[in-house]
């Protein structure tokens, strides 16, 4: 028996990287899965997989969630998790960020998780039952990163904690996850800074960098009734760089 037989669940950003992992390790554990993505072609590459479905959303477009979380009821019955992870970084420094990279990032990031929340969540409180998972940062805990990122990812971990008091009632858990630097193609650009990256390997307590089946591991645990008393939690997944 899988973790998540029988559940539907929704994976922004599911298309690549750590929402890819999310995405295979919740068909493992027998969910039906859909990968929203706004590649296309990474989103058909996720529909040839078994039991993944490929859907195209812009997160950061409000009607284009009101009718993506429409569809996927219509056609589903039920929506039974939902992890936000689309999301998008930036390594400008803070003297060179504008309003519009702002405007960007937190639509995004930001508007993009709550949206999510705000269409998917009310389906969830009809069926009484409910997992949501947000991907903050680990910047949102720490004095690192004065930018538009870290801001974004600390709006996500403020309205995790509102939603997880929101929605509790009706039965919807929600809790958030704070990746530290995690190996993915948003990260690729670190490989190219040797000296950069071995520095942030020796400051990390582990002395490696993460994985994304560390995160997806995380998240399947939220996801499933293995958690079904936890609500409004934050989970740091850093090799420990956040606790020195």
């Amino acid at each position: 028996m899988g973790r998540l037989d029988n559940k539907v669940a929704i994976v922004t950003g599911g298309a690549s990287g750590i929402g890819e992992k999310i995405v295979d390790l919740f068909v493992s554990e027998g969910a039906t899965v859909i990968a929203a993505d706004i590649n296309e072609a990474a989103l058909e590459k996720a529909s040839q997989k078994q039991k993944v479905h490929g859907m195209k959303l812009n997160v950061a477009d409000d009607q284009a969630w009101a009718d993506f979380a429409k569809e996927v009821k219509e056609k589903f019955g039920r929506i039974d998790v939902l992890v936000n992870n689309a999301g998008i970084s930036s390594e400008k420094g803070y003297q060179d960020i504008t309003l519009d990279d702002w405007n960007k990032m937190m639509a995004i990031n930001g508007f993009g998780a709550f949206a999510g929340i705000k269409h998917v969540a009310p389906i969830m409180a009809e069926q009484k039952a409910g997992s949501i998972v947000n991907i903050s940062s680990y910047t949102a805990q720490i004095g690192q990163g004065f930018n538009h990122y870290s801001a974004s990812k600390g709006a996500v971990r403020a309205f995790s904690k509102a939603a997880a008091t929101q929605f509790g009632r009706s039965g919807v858990r929600v809790n958030a996850v704070f990746p530290g630097i995690i190996e993915t193609p948003m990260t690729a650009a670190l490989t190219q800074y040797k000296e950069l990256l071995n520095q942030l390997v020796q400051a990390t307590p582990l002395q490696r960098l993460g994985q994304p089946d560390d995160i997806a591991k995380a998240v399947l645990f939220f996801a499933s009734d293995d958690s079904s008393y936890v609500t409004g939690a934050e989970l740091v997944i850093d090799g420990g760089f956040s606790a020195q």
